[in-house]
């Protein structure tokens, strides 16, 4: 398809941009350090480093180099998250490649890419907290706003669960600015609840479908409750999820999240949270009230007989969902243990 074409090129360019900031930026760290080990550069920035590198003196302990290294690095992972104003390629990679594909990356990608964010902040970079959180604060507001404003306007569903994946990343990068265990523990548990629900949601995508393939335009999911109740009653736990209700594992993410930031001093960033929840929420109750109380059309979609790997992607996708919105405390003290870095 020629979309899929497009979304191909688009990602190889700008994730070549990215991936040149990421290790040019890795190369000045090194510059830095004399080392690219994580302990090692930690060290250098706290200033308890014994040996020096006669090669690397002369450039070691540069400040230029560690926070030019520093913000080259977290553009590159930021573009892995999909951070605005990073986020260019996210609407049109989802729309354009295979939806089995698009929910893999939607979810594995955004995973690893935080991971690695949390490693450098907390484990490399702690020292810097004070230079790194104004501008994350930053990123995280852009995103929360641009993400669920823009996605209002969308008319395609897997453009709009492309927007949606931004206006969570910005969610989640409220956690991460919190700069404690908490909000290390609270980030670990957000990505375990939107990854089953990320995965589920695009499965169900792809059992609707038309004579031309998967039908994605919102229009053709106009009265689908009553044409399939069920798939129609699971998309809508879905996106329950996504906006945040409770009972429900986005409720339990966002209120961790937004509990560690602002017990971290990020007040004022919840608030622009919960305001982008807000907006998000009309788009996600728009697509339910557009399933549900909508007349079917004759020329409507149909919905294809999933196989045995959908419907368990989809089951467990419901269960998880269910699970860690109504008994979160187990996940979330599960989460803390899990969120301890070692150097």
């Amino acid at each position: 398809r020629l979309m899929s074409q497009e979304a191909a090129v688009k990602y190889f360019l700008l994730g070549a941009f990215s991936s040149a900031f990421l290790l040019f930026g890795i190369a000045l760290l090194y510059g830095y350090a004399g080392s690219v080990s994580y302990a090692r550069i930690a060290d250098v920035v706290d200033g308890s480093v014994a040996d020096v590198n006669p090669a690397l003196a002369a450039t070691m302990g540069n400040d230029v180099l560690l926070l030019i290294g520093f913000a080259l690095v977290l553009m590159g992972l930021l573009f892995k998250v999909g951070a605005v104003p990073f986020h260019m390629w996210t609407p049109d990679v989802y729309q354009g490649a295979p939806t089995p594909v698009t929910g893999f990356m939607a979810a594995a990608t955004k995973v690893a890419a935080f991971g690695a964010m949390l490693r450098l902040l907390y484990v490399v970079l702690p020292g810097l907290s004070w230079d790194w959180r104004p501008v994350m604060w930053a990123v995280a507001i852009v995103t929360m706003l641009g993400g669920a404003i823009v996605a209002i306007t969308q008319t395609d569903v897997k453009r709009l669960l492309a927007y949606s994946s931004i206006a969570h990343a910005g969610f989640i990068l409220a956690g991460v600015i919190a700069a404690t265990p908490e909000g290390v523990s609270s980030v670990l548990f957000y990505l375990a609840a939107y990854s089953f629900v990320t995965i589920g949601a695009f499965a169900v995508v792809t059992l609707v479908r038309d004579a031309g393939g998967e039908a994605t335009h919102l229009s053709k999911w106009a009265g689908l409750g009553r044409r399939s109740p069920l798939v129609a009653a699971v998309f809508a736990v879905f996106l329950l999820a996504f906006a945040g209700i409770p009972l429900t594992s986005g409720f339990s993410g966002k209120f961790a999240v937004f509990k560690a930031a602002a017990e971290g001093g990020a007040g004022a960033l919840v608030v622009v949270g919960v305001i982008a929840s807000a907006i998000a929420a009309f788009f996600y109750i728009r697509v339910i009230v557009l399933m549900f109380f909508s007349e079917p059309k004759p020329e409507g979609p149909t919905v294809a007989v999933p196989s045995p790997l959908t419907v368990t992607a989809i089951g467990v996708g419901v269960a998880v969902t269910l699970a860690l919105g109504l008994a979160p405390q187990y996940f979330l003290d599960l989460a803390g243990s899990a969120g301890v870095f070692v150097r």
